[in-house]
């Protein structure tokens, strides 16, 4: 049985709880086919994510700028087109690595400067459940919320 849809001001509630949950999982994928999962925060209406500097996400991030993320299950969507708004070293976080620090199970700076938090701005988000929610999917657009 499916349920009714959500309206969008409740998908946009959803999105919402989800990004600040403790510990959010996220699937990443930067430069078209490469896919990681990663630990993500929301803070300042920006996605908080935590890698090294070298790795490929953050290479790839670095020389595109882009990226898309997807949270939920198969059944339960979140997809958001982010761009890269800063890069932040941990030892120079500040309230950035605060907030990431309480949101998560770990805190990054306590690993050194071996990692890097890469500050990510939603530019669109959509979520559905069902076939019955795929009309009007999309919350925001251009970085702005529509609803």
């Amino acid at each position: 049985m499916i349920d009714q849809p959500r309206t969008p001001e409740q998908r946009k509630a959803d999105v919402l709880a989800r990004l600040a949950a403790p510990v959010a999982d996220c699937w990443v994928a930067t430069d078209g086919a490469y896919l990681v999962p990663l630990t993500l925060a929301w803070h300042d209406d920006r996605i908080l994510l935590v890698t090294s500097p070298t790795s490929r996400t953050a290479r790839n991030l670095a020389a595109h700028g882009r990226a898309r993320l997807g949270l939920g299950p198969t059944r339960d969507v979140v997809l958001i087109d982010a761009v890269l708004d800063e890069t932040i070293p941990v030892t120079t976080s500040g309230a950035v690595g605060e907030a990431y620090a309480g949101q998560s199970d770990w805190d990054p700076r306590s690993a050194g400067d071996s990692n890097v938090f890469l500050a990510l701005r939603p530019q669109r988000i959509q979520a559905w459940r069902e076939e019955n929610e795929i009309p009007g999917r999309t919350l925001m657009r251009n970085g702005t919320w529509l609803v």
